[in-house]
């Protein structure tokens, strides 16, 4: 496992610096006047192309010659997988270089790879830890597949939404990762192990360019990466594992997941389209009205210090939803009810940070 994680990290590494220093010029099409936009100068968006870079070539070394990880993952499949994922992230990397992609096109590729991944790995949600629930999606096996369609395609968006700041979806996703490698060795499932820890250290590698200094982001095309497989991941660790809650992913993810619903339900009450952008995320508040602007003179390092500050706060509160979720992973009351304590603290702080009601302790 160690090895894999190796050379993930040192291909990630090189591909992003590669794309750091040759491909600057499309950064230039990204607007200064973005909602999400919380850094000067132009920085490149093509991350998200390194860390597919590094995580593939991983997935592929760990059945080439013979399976020399032992993991058990032949090469066959796992490039079957990749074929399947490549879809959304050029998808997501094209709006990257472009700035032309719009919001539902992303979706239907996110949709469409998580189909293909569903027929070709045999993928449905069939627990949800409710009996009368569970017991109607086994008698109809499609809405168990349809649901899982929606959950890989969708979480790809929701860790779109929480990329806002350097550092801060990529430490979430290594969280997520780690927890459910940890989950996958306790049921001795090192397949699934092997999957994630790919994925962790070709994040490693492209967090040694973007945290601090923000030398380049992920972008949709990172995004995209984290989201499809840690989805994939979650759905398979529960379907071959009985013993797996299925309110574990639930708990593991309720970060990016509540952050999109309840963004999704805060811009219909306003009459906004839900795909429209805007600075009123839960991370983006944290940076307006409790990180406190650096004493410096130049305005660049000023907003450079502050987006930095803004994503412990932030990996903190993620930390509420992976502790508990990796304590209790096949304990479905207790995850139902920190899934619960979860939804209210963020409600409750939300509405603290908006009426300016932020308690002393939180602040600088």
């Amino acid at each position: 496992m160690i090895a894999l994680i190796v050379i993930s990290f040192l291909l990630s590494a090189v591909a992003v610096l590669v794309f750091m220093r040759r491909a600057r010029r499309h950064a230039r099409r990204y607007a200064v006047d973005m909602p999400q936009r919380f850094h000067k100068g132009h920085v490149p968006r093509l991350g998200g192309a390194g860390i597919f870079i590094g995580m593939g070539a991983a997935w592929l070394a760990a059945g080439w010659a013979g399976d020399p990880f032992n993991v058990r993952w032949s090469v066959g499949a796992s490039g079957l997988m990749l074929l399947c994922i490549a879809p959304a992230v050029l998808g997501g990397i094209t709006e990257d270089v472009t700035q032309k992609v719009k919001v539902r096109w992303r979706l239907g590729l996110t949709i469409g790879s998580a189909l293909l991944l569903c027929w070709l790995l045999g993928l449905g949600v069939y627990r949800t830890g409710v009996p009368i629930v569970d017991g109607w999606m086994r008698t109809v096996p499609y809405v168990a597949v349809l649901f899982a369609a929606l959950a890989i395609g969708g979480l790809p968006h929701a860790f779109n939404i929480i990329d806002g700041y350097n550092g801060l979806a990529g430490t979430v996703a290594v969280l997520v990762c780690l927890a459910i490698s940890h989950v996958s060795l306790q049921v001795g499932d090192r397949q699934l192990a092997a999957m994630v820890i790919c994925l962790v250290g070709a994040t490693l590698g492209f967090l040694m360019w973007n945290y601090p200094r923000g030398k380049i982001f992920a972008g949709d095309g990172g995004a995209y990466v984290w989201g499809i497989v840690i989805a994939v991941a979650c759905v398979m660790l529960v379907k071959r594992h009985s013993n797996v809650s299925p309110w574990f992913p639930m708990l593991l993810l309720i970060y990016p997941v509540w952050e999109t619903l309840f963004s999704i339900y805060r811009k219909l009450a306003r009459g906004q389209s839900p795909g429209t952008a805007d600075a009123l995320h839960f991370h983006q508040l944290i940076f307006r009205r409790i990180v406190r602007v650096a004493f410096e003179d130049n305005e660049a390092r000023q907003l450079l210090a502050r987006n930095n500050r803004t994503s412990p706060y932030l990996w903190m509160f993620a930390a509420l939803s992976v502790v508990p979720a990796v304590l209790f992973w096949n304990n479905t009351i207790v995850l139902m009810l920190f899934c619960l304590l979860f939804v209210t603290t963020y409600v409750v702080a939300y509405l603290m940070i908006v009426r300016f009601k932020v308690p002393r302790w939180l602040r600088p």
